[in-house]
């Protein structure tokens, strides 16, 4: 279950008001689209806004004019004006010719996801890289949707001897942001080539990367196994910037690495900017896919993680599955075949959970509380088994250095 504003003190906190939209089609029923609107009414939070109402509507396909009908537009134009909303926010990715419709409609701000999730990451980037990533998806989701937005552009190229014969307004602004864009990418590609470079300096240690679905508690994990200050918070897209950190188990040093948190309908422009960040799970020896077990939908997470996985080639990685916020785990009503034995206490043992189909997905599972320091000595053990097997592969005649993992305490 997400957390919600009902669940935080609303008092000292200036939230904007918002109204989310989404439908129900043939590809997304009910109740997926309740929960793609659950997620978005957390991103809406993370971004600084409160929904005060959302609006569904069953249809076959989007309106290519307005999204949603004539007749539920009305419906949301009368709850915008007579409530003072601020911001409208679409589930899914508005065509440019559908945002000028609706601004046009609705005479209020227009967000779809993808211009939101744009925007916390703008909040969130702490580091050079993050921001000049952010900034060139930012140009790349703009430069399409241009229309007399010259007062919004920063006058790089305008004035006299600078605009083309006969050159619009609007073909200034286009020329402006794809001069931008190239300036961006060519800052990237420096800054790539400065890490690679970095990493090169790392030198054979084994490197370990942190992955999974956003707020899943990736930091929170990175915190207790580094003994390190990573930025954790129980928003989406807490950590943008890749961290990592030293680690030792047994006198075995390595690498971990926390990286940014997928979700699903993740704007392709943030794929294409953030898969230089990725890196560090391109390189890595072995990941660790930490998935929020308490989530009803977990396992769509999983295939949404192992999906972009994919598509920057590093699904067939060693992985260990690891089942976080065992602590906040609640069945479903009457869900006897998820647990083998009937729950006697107020959570389940490890020993329960190691009966469950998850401890059989890739014969290589653990659960844990990170948040609570649960079960963190099988944790450790078994990252401490797969970084000795890679390392004395590489230093076969160190082996002796690092005992076996039955001694490990």
């Amino acid at each position: 279950m997400y957390f919600t504003l009902n669940m935080i003190e609303k008092k000292d906190i200036d939230l904007e008001k918002a109204v989310l939209i989404g439908v129900v089609t043939q590809n997304q029923d009910e109740e997926k689209s309740k929960e793609y609107l659950d997620e978005l009414e957390f991103l809406t939070f993370t971004a600084g806004g409160e929904v005060i109402k959302r609006f569904t509507q069953k249809m076959a396909i989007p309106n290519p004019k307005t999204f949603i009908g004539t007749g539920k537009m009305e419906d949301v134009r009368l709850f915008v004006e007579a409530n003072d909303i601020g911001t409208v926010i679409f589930d899914d990715e508005l065509s440019p010719a559908q945002e000028r419709n609706i601004s046009g409609i609705l005479n209020c701000k227009i967000l779809d996801r993808t211009n939101l999730i744009l925007d916390i990451f703008a909040q969130r980037a702490q580091t050079s890289y993050a921001r000049t990533q952010v900034e060139l998806a930012q140009c790349e989701y703009l430069l399409p949707r241009l229309k007399g937005m010259w007062t919004h552009l920063e006058r790089q190229k305008g004035g006299i001897g600078m605009r083309g014969p006969g050159e619009t307004e609007i073909e200034t602004d286009r020329r402006i942001v794809r001069d931008k864009i190239a300036l961006l990418k060519a800052k990237i590609k420096v800054i790539d080539k400065q890490q690679a470079v970095q990493r090169g300096n790392r030198g054979k240690m084994v490197r370990v990367a942190l992955v999974g679905y956003t707020n899943v508690g990736k930091s929170t994990l990175m915190n207790v196994i580094s003994k390190s200050d990573v930025f954790a918070e129980n928003k989406l897209f807490a950590t943008l910037d890749t961290t990592v950190r030293k680690v030792v188990i047994g006198n075995l040093p390595f690498l971990m690495s926390d990286t940014v948190g997928f979700i699903r309908k993740l704007p392709t422009q943030l794929v294409e900017s953030f898969k230089s960040t990725l890196d560090e799970v391109r390189e890595a020896d072995l990941l660790l896919h930490v998935v929020d077990i308490s989530h009803t939908n977990f396992e769509e997470h999983i295939d949404s993680v192992n999906q972009i996985l994919d598509e920057i080639d590093s699904k067939d990685k060693p992985t260990i599955m690891v089942f976080n916020k065992i602590d906040a785990y609640e069945p479903e009503p009457f869900d006897e075949e998820d647990l083998v034995e009937v729950r006697t206490e107020a959570n389940f043992t490890i020993d329960e959970w190691k009966k469950t189909w998850m401890s059989r997905v890739g014969d290589n599972a653990l659960f844990i509380s990170a948040l609570n320091k649960e079960n963190m000595d099988d944790f450790r053990k078994r990252v401490y088994k797969e970084v000795r097997e890679i390392h004395v592969t590489r230093f076969p005649y160190n082996h002796f250095l690092y005992p076996d993992v039955e001694d490990i305490e």
